[in-house]
């Protein structure tokens, strides 16, 4: 628009019309100027928010975990993701613990994926969900998955904005009404003249008065007051097209994925399979469920990462007499099995075995030592809470004096 600017103020200077020249002359300064110093923001604007937003990538190198601008990560790291941590290469997992991710950026499936050394391979751009995973670096920038979708789609033609449209439209036909006039006037002027000079000059002044030269002054101005009135919102405008577009925009359509919440977990009832009794918040404290919440928390991780383990965690320093510095945890089984489930074992100084396991309510019935009569009952209570959309854990306990455990913990004496 600018270049369109300085062409028509050549055509005044060229015409002899000085006053119109200078006009022109001021305005191309005046929107350049805006246009400048609003990309300038803008610029300066974009790179600040991509340093701020810039992740961290958690690496091993010489034999120290340290964090590193994600940028710098190379093929051959070895970078440890945990939950809620975006992957930012593509990697072969070579030990993991209850790890899953989601894949939804690359395949669209919004449920999580359970990987493992066995399923080792995962990609920049998904997010852990749960656990804990380290992968050496197969791929980064461009070449990962990601990236190769990224480059494919800077080969997608831009379309031209309603406004570009419609401006195209207008030129084309201002355009020809002036080739028209400028043919008639020119030839009309020189049969009369036979002056060559004076019949072209006369011709290009009556065409380009179809045209009022203020019509570009407008355009630029009105885009650049457009950006300018973004800014002070706070809104960063990268092209001027978005400006254009919005001008038009008569439906906005969005689309919420997920649920709305407070992005916290709570414990809300624990039912005690011995007495048939469901226990509210407020009667965590009584005596008659202190093993429960003892045991739903020696069943989470140490240090806990998930926010339902952390809750149980939180329960546990609020009603119970903390142990947890008396106890090592010196076995576990991951969660594994469909439907899943985990088991972790702890023991003290004088050989006192604490061994605690969670998962989904299938899993810990299957393995369960109850009777079908009292398994219908525990079912039933399940249903129960399913219909009130609680997120549900069962939790069991057993003894095993062995030293050396089964392959598979379903395979373990469970109880509850």
């Amino acid at each position: 628009m600018t270049l369109i600017l300085i062409a028509v103020s050549i055509i005044y200077v060229l015409v002899g019309d000085l006053g119109e020249a200078a006009f022109m002359f001021v305005a191309i300064v005046a929107v350049t100027g805006i246009s400048f110093y609003q990309d300038s923001r803008n610029q300066k604007a974009l790179q600040e928010l991509e340093k701020l937003n810039e992740p961290l990538s958690s690496v091993i190198r010489n034999g120290q975990l340290v964090e590193i601008p994600t940028h710098e990560i190379t093929i051959g790291d070895l970078c440890v993701t945990e939950e809620g941590k975006m992957i930012n290469a593509d990697g072969n997992i070579v030990h993991s613990n209850d790890f899953s991710v989601n894949e939804s950026a690359l395949t669209g499936e919004s449920m999580s994926v359970f990987k493992d050394i066995d399923h080792s391979e995962i990609y920049s751009g998904t997010l852990t969900v749960s656990g804990l995973a380290i992968f050496e670096v197969t791929a980064i920038g461009a070449e990962t998955k990601l990236g190769k979708i990224g480059m494919s789609i800077l080969s997608i033609k831009e379309e031209k904005s309603p406004l570009q449209l419609q401006i195209e439209k207008f030129v084309k036909g201002m355009a020809i009404i002036g080739i028209i006039v400028f043919a008639m006037v020119c030839g009309f002027n020189y049969f009369q003249t036979k002056d060559i000079v004076s019949s072209l000059l006369n011709g290009l002044t009556l065409a380009m008065s179809i045209l009022p030269e203020e019509i570009p002054v407008a355009f630029t101005t009105f885009m650049a007051l457009g950006s300018w009135k973004l800014l002070r919102e706070g809104i960063i405008v990268k092209k001027s097209s978005v400006v254009e577009t919005l001008g038009s925009t008569t439906v906005i359509c969005s689309d919420k994925t997920g649920t709305i919440t407070e992005n916290s977990m709570k414990l809300k009832a624990i039912y005690d399979a011995k007495t048939s009794s469901v226990f509210d918040e407020n009667q965590f404290k009584n005596v008659e469920i202190s093993e429960i919440i003892q045991y739903a928390m020696w069943s989470s991780e140490p240090v806990p990462f998930d926010p339902m383990e952390k809750t149980l965690h939180r329960v546990y320093e609020q009603t119970q007499l903390d142990e947890r510095n008396q106890y090592q945890m010196f076995f576990e089984y991951p969660l594994s099995g469909k439907p899943p489930m985990m088991t972790h074992c702890f023991k003290n100084i004088d050989n006192q075995r604490i061994i605690a396991a969670k998962g989904a309510p299938e899993a810990i019935l299957n393995v369960s030592n109850l009777s079908e009569e009292e398994k219908n009952q525990l079912k039933k209570v399940i249903d129960d809470f399913g219909l009130k959309v609680f997120q549900l854990l069962v939790f069991a306990k057993f003894n095993f004096e062995k030293d050396i455990f089964p392959k598979h913990q379903q395979n373990l004496p469970f109880g509850f």
